[in-house]
């Protein structure tokens, strides 16, 4: 077969040239392929033969026996051969390559390459073939390309294994750019072929490259089998082409798992938890089983929502499932009940995972980190680096966190440094960090030095972080000086306007408060609303401050007058520097009465058993006043209550708060 030059190939990635490549292959017609493409994603022909004769290789050598070695160290079964003990053909290199593939044993597979290809079936394309898929398997694409370089003749197959190779180790340029060569030598995919090319496009998030794959399943007439059916509907999905997506899905007359799984993972990569807990239920009613990876994609799209109720019907139904807890599975249920405010299941499903990997390490950390629990973080932290596993940036950022938010600035500070003996280089991120542990520490002057130390140009965020410092110790002077940086760098985000706002007001300064929002109107800059939302049997409640809208609204406001009737005379004082409109005090008062957050509470007491967990979320950081309402609520209610908003959870307990005020 002609082997075409690859400086002639186009690998063009624009969406117009893929689509205008596959027209005009097509306007040729494919040519014959040189082995059957009878549908197996890698190798089939007459190996089927080999299958019937799967336990015994030769009459001599048992399968499980094919990569038993010799005292020197060299294969038994090549040993048999060279020394003329064993009769030999080419199936006999095919299964020991099949075998090296299997267990994942690259040094043996280079042995049985380097005989075969000393053998005088080195012409032999199957096997050829199957060096490819081996290598490809083992993670060494280099070795597979050569291969695939120097085989005498190419067909359908031994492209799609390498395309296959390429695709499923994230190298997507290359499986599409082996694709168009495919099409331009002639050959016609198969439904793997174009399950692998569509796998690449959705990663690469070009719709236009897999709008031209799509052309092509039409053409082949494969985009009613299921397969590639499926593979269209994730590359959709993957484009953020969700409605194509939905249709693609709707119109599939079978499907399967993946199928299923494929729109699964979609919306949990949108955070729609609702949507994927509802498909998770029609799947099953179809009588669908779901897989590992079908509760991993809902465990991750309840967590980006906090919702916990349904994510533990969905935990309750894999244990029923019998399926078991196995590592990435168990890191995204670790993180949902994290994210969700629970704790303490977050930790029982780390501990029961029978094996955890450097994921596993850094969603608890997470988890710890996002509760405030300094303590346990640090701890979580060095247990880590006891069990030998080395931290990532991801690690680091969870500890230094943890130590901000829980006030353990030498702790945070000696992290910072450890990062060097990793050779791990800080990112803007664990720079924020550390401006955000000094500030909250009270050292606004190091913090000022830090920032200017900084290898790296200051973004917005390290601006921001000083910003907050300065509002939590009313520094309005620097303050202001850190604002204006930020409005430098991005002027379009309200926060530090507010924050800036805040300052001005907290020391009585109106006016200036005045002429920052003034400066907000003028620049079109809006602050976000707050909203505040309540989980309660598989619905979810919304509140914004005000709220006129939800129908118990007036059996909510008699509620929350009366529990603020009961934390007033345990010293509950409105603290009216919160309310930065000019107001008399008791219209200042009345607002802040009105709260998202606190109208999200008096609901949940309204509606939830005496005594259980309140778990409420929230858009934006909890204002003062609201936090101090809670700590008291827990005492006259004997509730725990669970807030979670931009920052951090916290856990009201006793008249006491996880954060220890320091948020």
């Amino acid at each position: 077969m002609k082997k075409l030059s690859r400086n002639s190939i186009i690998r063009s990635t624009a969406p117009f040239i893929w689509i205008r490549s596959l027209l005009s292959v097509f306007s040729s017609g494919f040519v014959s392929t040189a082995v059957s493409t009878s549908p197996c994603p890698l190798i089939e022909d007459s190996e089927a033969e080999e299958n019937r004769d799967s336990d015994q290789v030769s009459g001599v050598i048992q399968r499980k026996d094919l990569l038993k070695k010799t005292h020197n160290g060299k294969l038994l079964v090549l040993d048999l051969i060279d020394r003329g003990a064993m009769e030999h053909d080419a199936r006999l290199y095919n299964q020991l390559l099949k075998r090296c593939t299997e267990l994942g044993k690259l040094k043996e597979g280079k042995m049985v390459h380097a005989h075969f290809a000393n053998s005088k079936f080195n012409h032999y394309v199957v096997a050829h073939t199957t060096l490819i898929n081996m290598y490809a398997k083992c993670n060494d694409l280099n070795l597979a390309r050569k291969v695939f370089d120097e085989m005498p003749e190419r067909d359908m197959v031994s492209y799609t294994v390498l395309i296959t190779g390429y695709s499923q180790n994230n190298e997507s340029e290359k499986a599409l750019e082996f694709f168009l060569e495919m099409l331009r030598m002639g050959l016609k995919p198969n439904q793997f072929t174009l399950g692998s090319v569509l796998k690449a496009a959705g990663s690469l998030q070009n719709d236009g490259m897999g709008k031209g794959i799509h052309g092509t399943c039409v053409k082949c007439r494969y985009e009613e089998n299921v397969y590639v059916g499926s593979a269209l509907v994730d590359m959709y999905a993957r484009c953020g082409q969700m409605e194509v997506a939905q249709a693609m899905f709707g119109r599939l007359e079978r499907k399967n798992e993946v199928s299923w799984n494929a729109v699964l993972a979609a919306y949990a990569r949108k955070g729609e938890g609702e949507s994927a807990v509802r498909l998770f239920s029609e799947m099953k009613r179809d009588g669908f089983e779901p897989t590992h990876f079908t509760y991993s994609s809902v465990f991750m799209a309840c967590a980006s929502t906090g919702a916990l109720e349904q994510g533990k019907w969905v935990h309750a139904d894999m244990v029923k499932s019998g399926l078991k807890l196995i590592a990435f599975v168990g890191n995204t249920l670790l993180d949902m009940y994290g994210k969700a405010g629970n704790i303490e299941d977050a930790k029982m499903v780390f501990d029961r995972l029978a094996k955890r990997d450097l994921v596993s390490w850094n969603s608890m950390l997470t988890a710890y980190a996002q509760h405030g629990l300094g303590k346990e973080t640090v701890e979580c932290f060095e247990d880590s680096l006891r069990k030998g596993f080395l931290p990532n940036e991801i690690a680091f950022l969870c500890v230094l966190n943890a130590c901000s938010h829980a006030g353990l600035l030498d702790k945070g500070l000696y992290y910072f440094e450890l990062m060097k003996k990793f050779k791990i280089e800080p990112e803007v991120s664990h720079y924020v960090t550390v401006v955000d542990l000094l500030g909250r520490a009270g050292q606004l002057d190091r913090s000022v030095r830090f920032i200017r130390e900084m290898t790296i140009e200051p973004t917005a965020a390290v601006w921001k972080a000083l910003l907050g410092a300065c509002r939590m110790h009313k520094n309005m002077e620097l303050g202001a000086y850190a604002a204006e940086r930020v409005f430098e760098l991005d002027p379009y985000d309200s926060g530090p306007h507010v924050l800036l706002s805040n300052i001005y007001a907290s020391a009585g300064k109106w006016s200036d408060a005045a002429k920052v929002r003034k400066m907000m109107n003028d620049s079109g800059v809006k602050k976000e609303p707050a909203c505040s939302w309540v989980e309660l049997e598989n619905a979810v409640h919304i509140f914004v401050a005000n709220d006129i809208t939800h129908p118990q609204r007036e059996v909510i406001r008699r509620m929350w007058e009366k529990i603020a009737d009961k934390i007033k005379k345990i010293g509950y004082v409105p603290d009216t520097t919160n309310v930065l409109w000019g107001a008399d005090q008791q219209e200042r008062e009345e607002r802040l009465q009105n709260h998202s957050e606190k109208l999200a509470l008096a609901f949940a007491l309204l509606n939830t058993p005496p005594g259980s967990p309140i778990r409420i979320k929230k858009n934006i950081r909890v204002c003062g006043d609201c936090h101090t309402a809670f700590k008291l609520v827990s005492v006259v209610e004997n509730r725990e209550i669970i807030l979670r908003d931009t920052n951090r959870f916290h856990h009201f307990r006793g008249g006491y708060c996880s954060c220890g005020n320091y948020w």
